[in-house]
């Protein structure tokens, strides 16, 4: 995955979007209609943190190449060179995995 050029603001993150699965488990392929859409990705770059009323930022809670979990909605969907990113507030991340 290479560097974005793209600095998040305050409490946001960019995230790219792990693809939807086109077979069940059980081998069945999936059309494009009856895809779920992915709720998983990975971290590409963060923001400095939410900016508290003393002045200080609240650290990230997380890092860049952390794979989530996050919410359906509330994001951004942002094209760059080709490739879709979510831009997101890091409220939105429900889990990291691993």
């Amino acid at each position: 995955m290479a560097k974005l050029n793209i600095r998040p603001l305050n409490d946001r993150i960019v995230v790219k979007q792990i693809e939807a699965e086109e077979k069940t488990a059980g081998g069945i392929v999936l059309p494009d209609s009856a895809k779920e859409k992915p709720k998983e990705g990975v971290v590409v770059t963060v923001g400095s943190g939410r900016l508290l009323e003393n002045g200080d930022r609240a650290p990230m809670q997380v890092k860049e190449k952390d794979r989530v979990i996050f919410r359906s909605y509330g994001s951004e969907t942002l094209k760059v060179d080709g490739e879709e990113y979510l831009i997101m507030s890091e409220d939105d991340v429900l889990a990291v995995i691993g």
